[in-house]
């Protein structure tokens, strides 16, 4: 169906279809940019949401990474900001692939039609001119008729008039004549005209309209195809970014099935564990007997007793603690955790041996009976210290979530003031192997400076090498004073082996209640341990020894050590002899057993058979650790 045959005289109604196409692209164009404007606003609502809830920078929010389902959640918002990105490729990609292109469509569109409407404009006023002509000559030709017929009767009049002259009737005669050759040439006029016009019509309306038309329909099958594919380009905009959209989804429920309880539930403890111990039980007192008790022995507020004692740490000094009553007696009836374990390798000193017997929880007697056998129980004061000390807790941990805190951690329980300084070593430890690797880089480049003198001079290396160096002995002393208050700190912390023995010496304990209270006088009210003692307990400290490292009973608790798993297998690169106390000697390309990683010191712990092991250089060995026993 052509527009030139069919629709020859819809010129009008042609222009207004036409128009009403334009107006459709522009209504079109103007939906697309709304929608890339709802994508671009949804896009920033998501990442403002993402960051609203994005973890801030400061010690507590570290503290909740350790958590799988904080770690979740992040990798959730990290998703979700992606997915937001994904939103804003769309609107970028309507704008590019369709506003854009569409509103340089429609310009050109635009310009297209007025040509083509005023082509037909211009063919249809000339057929009028050229129909206005033949009327005009028609007119012409009808009236010079007239006026020969006319001229021709009245000759004829005047001629069959005998009273006219002879020169009247020759001059009407020469009037008829002129006027019958006007009327021939209007008549030859108007045939002339005639003719044109039909033949400027014929070629109106079967040629030069039907083209202006084919053009026209041409022009507006472009034009709906063209908003097809836009309305394709529209759908595939989407489509394009829903295989990300799925990752990012995927991502959000790899997050969820990431989550750990259990882990969770173990890294409360690694936060809270405070490395004491809990109180000892409450010893049976007999106020049955009352004639057998003085009162120094269940007073604590006796006047003589600060008399007979000399100067030092006042056990009435642990009392100004106890504000609130019931903070206290929620304490007897909630312990904390049993302490850690530590290395396998470091052995017990004789001090962290604890001296507090340890029994089977007894049925809890009435909580006013317990209070006042606290306050009236002198020889088991070593309690009070440890409940001092679980109230501290809470303040320390506090301390240690907030990130507050003097340098060497000992406002922390030793568990995580353990963690800490080792924290902190590993972190020196890395950035000394940073400036290492700088070093290395700049030492390299001097000699191709040295090598190559026009690539640069050598000498403006040095200031850079010598800071480089100081930063390294900084960072070497670092980590030397922290290795030193981790070595103290473990030294302190109890082993598990000594937990273990507590029930075993419970009875001897019992019997050496003096060596009993020496022990606990060494325990500070914070739950740190100090070496002041007064002289009443120093004395009876000579006269009821504490038990040394020689003693059978340390004896008996080191054989009693499992033997650690072995870790791995390690090649011995070189020869080591191993002259030191502790060391093992190796021979060049010898296998051996890896019991312990190198825990920044420099030296690894490897075992040769089940009696020989010791600790060789790290950079000695090639170590190949074994994955499952590592992580078991």
């Amino acid at each position: 169906m052509s527009w030139g045959s069919e629709l020859w005289d819809q010129f009008d109604n042609l222009e207004k279809h036409t128009q009403w196409g334009i107006e459709f692209v522009e209504k079109y164009t103007k939906f697309v940019k709304e929608r890339s404007e709802i994508e671009t606003n949804y896009a920033k609502q998501i990442r403002n949401l993402s960051k609203k809830y994005q973890p801030k920078k400061n010690s507590r929010e570290e503290e909740e990474s350790k958590y799988t389902f904080c770690r979740a959640f992040l990798m959730t918002l990290n998703e979700l900001n992606d997915y937001a990105g994904q939103h804003e490729v769309i609107a970028e990609n309507l704008t590019s692939q369709i506003i854009t292109e569409l509103s340089r469509y429609l310009q050109e569109l635009k310009a297209e039609r007025k040509s083509h409407f005023h082509d037909g404009r211009k063919a249809q006023q000339h057929i009028e001119s050229s129909w206005k002509q033949l009327e005009s000559s028609k007119k012409r030709f009808e009236r010079d008729c007239k006026e020969a017929d006319r001229a021709q009767q009245y000759f004829e009049k005047m001629d069959a008039d005998i009273n006219v002259t002879k020169a009247d009737v020759e001059k009407a005669r020469q009037q008829a004549q002129m006027r019958h050759q006007m009327a021939a040439d209007s008549k030859s006029e108007y045939s002339s005209y005639l003719q044109k016009f039909n033949q400027e019509q014929n070629d109106h309306y079967y040629t030069i309209i039907p083209n202006i038309f084919q053009k026209l329909q041409d022009m507006e099958e472009k034009r709906i195809e063209r908003i097809g594919v836009c309305m394709k380009t529209f759908a595939d905009v989407d489509r394009q970014v829903l295989p990300i959209v799925g990752k990012c989804l995927d991502g959000m429920t790899k997050a969820a099935e990431s989550i750990e309880p259990k882990t969770d539930s173990k890294q409360v403890v690694e936060s809270y564990k405070s490395g004491f111990e809990p109180p000892g039980d409450v010893e049976f007192e007999d106020y049955g007997q009352p004639m057998k008790r003085t009162a120094s022995d269940t007073s604590l507020s006796n006047p003589r007793e600060g008399k007979e004692k000399p100067a030092g740490k006042s056990k009435t000094k642990l009392w100004p603690f106890i504000k609130n009553k019931n903070k206290l007696m929620s304490l007897l009836t909630s312990p904390h955790q049993p302490p850690p374990a530590p290395p396998a390798s470091s052995p017990p000193s004789p001090s962290a041996v604890p001296n507090d017997p340890q029994s089977p929880k007894q049925q809890k007697e009435p909580l006013s009976h317990r209070l006042n056998d606290f306050m009236t129980s002198k020889p088991k004061m070593h309690c009070l210290r440890s409940l001092r000390r679980g109230i501290t807790l809470n303040s320390n941990v506090r301390n240690l979530i907030e990130g507050s805190g003097p340098e060497d951690f000992s406002h922390l329980p030793p568990e995580q003031r353990r963690k800490k300084l080792q924290g902190k070593i590993d972190e020196l430890n890395k950035d000394i192997q940073k400036e290492m690797d700088q070093r290395d880089a700049l030492t390299k480049m001097k000699d191709v400076y040295v090598k190559n003198p026009q690539m640069g001079d050598p000498a403006s290396v040095d200031p850079r090498l010598l800071e480089i160096g100081q930063n390294i002995e900084k960072l070497q002393s670092e980590v030397q004073k922290f290795e030193g208050w981790l070595a103290e700190v473990e030294e302190r912390m109890p082993s598990k082996s000594d937990t273990h023995r507590r029930s075993g010496l419970y009875e001897t304990q019992n019997n050496t209640t003096v060596s009993n209270n020496c022990a606990q006088d060494r325990e500070s009210p914070d739950g740190s341990y100090t070496e002041e003692q007064n002289s009443e307990t120093q004395v009876k400290a000579n006269t009821h020894p504490i038990p040394t490292s020689t003693t059978p009973e340390f004896d008996d608790e080191f054989d009693d050590e499992e033997t650690l798993p072995a870790i791995g297998t390690c090649k011995a690169l070189y020869p080591f002899e191993g002259h030191n106390e502790g060391t093992i000697s190796v021979a060049e390309g010898e296998l051996l057993y890896v019991i312990e990683e190198d825990k920044g010191d420099g030296w690894t712990r490897v075992r040769r058979n089940e009696d020989e092991e010791g600790y060789v250089p790290t950079s000695y060995v090639e170590v190949f650790l074994e994955t499952n026993a590592k992580d078991s």
